[in-house]
């Protein structure tokens, strides 16, 4: 049929020896009933390159071996019968610097709904130097959080506004204020509290800079909260974000939801504008929460640090999400 196994045509080799350069990836496979893992293991860095369902003349016109993605190595996943872990190794140049959208776009496009795997995870990644540096990172760090909070010696104190919906203006500003003047440093929009008819953003941003100013005066210290700028295009979101810099907020936070190159951009404008960045994980349960499909949570959030943002919502250490204290 003109049909030829990946491990065939040089997505396998064992002998590869891995550059400094080289994207790895670490996947998670199950293959399908009567699929040799290395075939499997060829398939997915084949289809997460260079690959379609067969040879093409085309092939012939590129630098194949240089730009095929190479599985050089197959391992059971211990306590299992039928999951691999399969290390990929990509050649850098196959990915745009700097760009998320097209670097997910290889890793994660068309795999997970491939034939050779009833079930497929990417449980890590080694992202080199040389293309890490093409991205802008994290503008702050916990340090120069610190020193905008000017509190040091202690963990920092946070909490999200509940409900999260419902609460008028003047209702949410008051919580704000109670749970600041109370002892928290910050607190939180939730992910899903944007501009509903209940409460209009412009709104929500007075009433919470002003429960802040208060909390304050009233305490001495340097309080804040993260406002959510998350809104249906980018126009929209810089313009809340325009909005919340303009009443005196040094914080902003955006959904996982948005997406990479939302994300990107709104990076780019909290660094140029001396914005923190919070982002709230909204969605990620979707691919992270199956132990075999999907995608693992410290992959999200190393492409978030690479997207610029400067920390992540992960969760109360105990509370109502699924994962171990």
């Amino acid at each position: 049929s003109g049909v030829i196994p990946y491990a065939k045509m040089g997505y396998w080799d064992a002998s590869y020896a891995v550059k400094t350069t080289d994207i790895l990836a670490l996947f998670r496979i199950t293959p399908q009933p009567g699929v040799d893992p290395v075939e499997a293991a060829a398939a997915v860095a084949g289809e997460s390159s260079t690959a379609t369902w067969t040879v093409v003349w085309t092939d012939l016109l590129t630098a194949c071996d240089r730009y095929r993605a190479k599985a050089y190595r197959v391992d059971p996943v211990p306590n299992t019968t039928d999951q691999f872990f399969a290390f990929i190794a990509y050649e850098c140049d196959l990915f745009e610097e700097g760009s998320l959208a097209n670097l997910t776009a290889s890793i994660i496009g068309n795999v997970f709904g491939f034939k050779a795997v009833s079930a497929l995870r990417l449980e890590d990644m080694r992202i080199p130097h040389s293309y890490l540096k093409t991205f802008q990172g994290p503008a702050t760090g916990i340090i120069v959080e610190r020193e905008r909070l000017n509190k040091y010696g202690a963990p920092l104190l946070g909490a999200t506004v509940k409900p999260k919906l419902g609460l008028s203006g003047k209702n949410y500003g008051r919580v704000v204020y109670e749970g600041l003047k109370g002892g928290l440093d910050f607190l939180k929009d939730d992910e899903n509290i944007n501009s509903q008819p209940f409460m209009r953003w412009r709104e929500r941003f007075l009433y919470c800079m002003e429960g802040i100013n208060r909390a304050a005066a009233a305490t001495g210290e340097v309080k804040g909260s993260y406002l959510n700028i998350t809104g249906a295009t980018m126009e929209e979101v810089y313009k809340r974000a325009e909005y919340a810099k303009a009443v005196g907020s040094i914080v902003v936070m955006i959904d996982l939801v948005m997406g990479y190159t939302a994300i990107q951009s709104t990076a780019i404008w909290a660094r140029d504008n001396d914005m923190l960045l919070h982002l709230h994980r909204a969605g990620n349960s979707t691919y992270a929460r199956q132990k075999n499909h999907g995608i693992n949570f410290r992959v999200i959030c190393k492409w978030m640090r690479m997207s610029g943002v400067d920390h992540i919502h992960a969760g109360t250490v105990v509370g109502k999400l699924e994962g171990d204290p």
